[in-house]
């Protein structure tokens, strides 16, 4: 399978890769800074209802000037593929640190919750509803800042994109595909909230029907928070949209006065001092650590990060960002016009369409709602759906191994209207043919762990160590009944697809259908590794041993 690179970066080491594509950790050959390249998937490429996401994600970011968000440096869309080139962020996802610590102390939560809500911000303003807005899209740097990422499902505020998110996050009315909202992301958000002071999520429903009951009709849990919290828990998370703050400036307003209140002017130094210290507790997940790249099992979204100097202002062949748009539109035009000439099929094969964002006098943009799709998606639930209906996981970009939950509906964000008309450079010419990854050696496949974490959930960790970086295919089979050493009765498989690493851990978890009180899950892979597979089985809680 071909793997291309963007001309102009020399790639160190994959971050991430699943379903959606990959993220790699890369280098801009003129100026030396580190970058995060997110690559679409070849599979998608073929699909334009994913490639007008994914440019509609680039420009969005394009237009978000803002510490608070990722940033976009440029964006670039050739036959051999797409990528959106970002700042990189040095630091861990939120749902890292609330894997390990289980909650992270009133103020750090504080803290983190202003940091993304000013991400937020930005985006209300420019017309935007982020609608995934959850603890492995907030990113802590080692200061103990947070930043936003990922906006793969982003939609103009009042357009109709249909259901979309991850359930233990969606507001009431996104249940019912009402009109996105800045207030179904402040909703998201004081979840995201709720989860830092507690440890755990404000609703436990385990399939569709338990949370949406939940979000619609259960009481706020604002009791488990701390008191002088309970104010901005029980605002966040009402049932009626208009009873929550109406976009994220006005919730930042609401949890200053409150957080000044409670723990006074120093509460943001303290609660960033404490992030910084909890960060610094998962030094191998930072991408300048130089781990090994890691997958997950989620539904094509992406976890970005990125925050050295922007590249934006170090690049001098870039263009103001609200150009960016325009000049994307227009070489794809020139490109497609080429192409529908017989003579000229082979040039406009080779056209790129590139953007750059960078330093200049460009006025501020104005935004247009993005179009509605055809097609409803469904919202997928901390488990994933079987393995028929769910793709490989998208790229992570070292930060955990816990699958990344949410699903897809890549309707466009605004596009702009720059103030300056681009400079008419020709498209740049990529190389005609991109490398092979050769077939590798899979030389061990082990289930690492296996544990309970629900009356009817499992998870399982599981490491393939190879010696190359070609392709490999992981078969996951679960497995139920009463005799402990014996598989026993089949409970679902999947199948994952991985290259681009010598080494693999990817954390899977199942929803289990059977009724034996043992649990099993054996992984084998294509090519066979060298000790043939691994099987672990676990003795669940429910059972008593006699």
């Amino acid at each position: 399978m071909s793997a291309w690179v963007v001309p102009g970066y020399t790639e160190t080491r994959e971050l991430g890769a699943g379903g959606s594509g990959r993220v790699a950790l890369a280098t801009h050959d003129a100026t030396g800074v580190p970058v995060a390249v997110k690559y679409l998937s070849e599979r998608l490429r073929s699909d334009e209802t994913f490639v007008r996401g994914f440019r509609s994600e680039a420009r969005l970011l394009g237009t978000l000037d803002t510490p608070h968000v990722v940033g976009l440096y440029e964006y670039v869309e050739a036959p051999q593929g797409a990528a959106i080139v970002m700042e990189l962020v040095d630091g861990v996802a939120l749902r890292a640190l609330l894997a390990r610590e289980g909650s992270t102390g009133p103020e750090a939560a504080l803290a983190v919750l202003k940091g993304s809500l000013l991400g937020l911000a930005a985006a209300h303003r420019a017309g935007v509803v982020h609608r995934d807005y959850k603890p492995e899209n907030v990113l802590v740097a080692a200061d103990g800042s947070s930043k936003l990422v990922d906006f793969g499902i982003a939609a103009g505020r009042d357009s109709r994109p249909g259901i979309a998110g991850t359930p233990a996050y969606m507001a009431p009315e996104q249940w019912n595909g009402a009109p996105a909202s800045p207030a179904a992301d402040v909703y998201a958000a004081t979840a995201t909230f709720f989860e830092c002071l507690t440890g755990h999520k404000p609703f436990a429903g385990h399939n569709f029907a338990e949370l949406a009951l939940q979000h619609l009709e259960a009481p706020v849990p604002d009791g488990q928070a701390p008191e002088p919290l309970r104010p901005l828990i029980r605002r966040g998370l009402a049932k009626a949209p208009h009873e929550r703050p109406e976009n994220a400036d006005a919730f930042v307003s609401e949890l200053e006065s409150v957080a000044t209140a409670a723990y006074g002017p120093d509460w943001e130094e303290r609660g960033r001092g404490r992030l910084a210290a909890l960060a610094a507790l998962l030094p191998l997940l930072f991408p300048s650590s130089g781990g090994t790249a890691q997958g997950t099992t989620a539904l094509a979204t992406t976890t970005l990060t990125g925050p050295p100097p922007r590249l934006r202002r170090r690049f001098p062949r870039g263009l103001p960002a609200g150009a960016a748009a325009l000049l994307l539109a227009l070489l794809l035009a020139l490109a497609a016009r080429a192409g529908g000439e017989e003579a000229d099929g082979d040039v406009a094969a080779q056209a790129f369409a590139t953007t750059h964002t960078s330093p200049g006098p460009s006025a501020s943009p104005t935004s247009t709602p993005p179009p509605t799709p055809t097609s409803t998606p469904t919202p997928t639930t901390e488990e994933p759906p079987t393995p028929s209906d769910t793709p490989e996981a998208s790229p992570t970009y070292g930060t955990t191994t816990e699958p990344v939950p949410t699903t897809t509906d890549p309707t466009p964000p605004p596009t702009t209207t720059p103030a300056t008309t681009p400079p008419t450079t020709p498209p740049t010419t990529p190389p005609t043919t991109a490398p092979t990854r050769p077939p590798v050696s899979v030389t061990d496949v082990s289930v690492t762990s296996l544990r309970q974490t629900g009356p009817t959930a499992a998870e399982a960790t599981i490491e393939i160590t190879t010696d190359g970086t070609g392709p490999v295919t992981l078969l996951v089979e679960w497995f139920t009944g009463d005799e402990k050493g014996a598989p026993g009765t089949p409970d679902g498989s999947e199948t994952l697809r991985r290259e681009g690493a010598g080494r693999y851990t990817l954390t899977l978890p199942h929803v289990v259908g059977g009724a034996g009180c043992y649990w099993g899950v054996r992984a084998t892979t294509d090519p066979a590794a060298a000790n043939g597979g691994s099987l672990q089985q676990i003795f669940i809680r429910r059972c008593v041993i006699t």
